[in-house]
């Protein structure tokens, strides 16, 4: 059974009053932001170098997508979930497949969401 409380999250958002929003939905659940990032470039260190057990990731960073983020979080095999508004740009090919959740969500969708992405493989 995967758990959410105490999981230690990197939050990728680039809106401040959303940003604000999904850590308190994220603390509500159990989780700790311990790192966020605004920009594509912040959030490529934080995920080269910070130590969090899964991401929430906003695919588009004031036009910039974070698709460089996901390869490296990848690569590290540390478990990521997209986010994306209405009419959000689609995923690229390499990234179908990945966990994604559709702006605006609830908290329940959010922990669904969560609890899905960590029981990964």
């Amino acid at each position: 059974m995967v758990e959410l409380s105490g999981a230690k999250v990197l939050l990728v958002e680039d809106e401040g009053l959303v940003a604000l929003m999904l850590e308190d939905m994220l603390e509500e659940l159990g989780l700790k932001v311990v790192a966020s990032a605004a920009h594509v470039k912040k959030a490529c260190e934080l995920a080269t170098t910070a130590s969090f057990d899964v991401a929430l990731l906003d695919v588009n960073l004031a036009g910039e997508f974070v698709f460089p983020v996901a390869r490296i979080l990848r690569e590290r095999r540390i478990p990521f979930l997209f986010s994306t508004g209405y009419g959000g740009p689609p995923l690229e090919e390499e990234f179908s497949s990945s966990p994604a959740i559709g702006k605006p969500f609830s908290i329940d969708q959010l922990n669904e969401k969560l609890l899905a992405t960590l029981a990964l493989p």
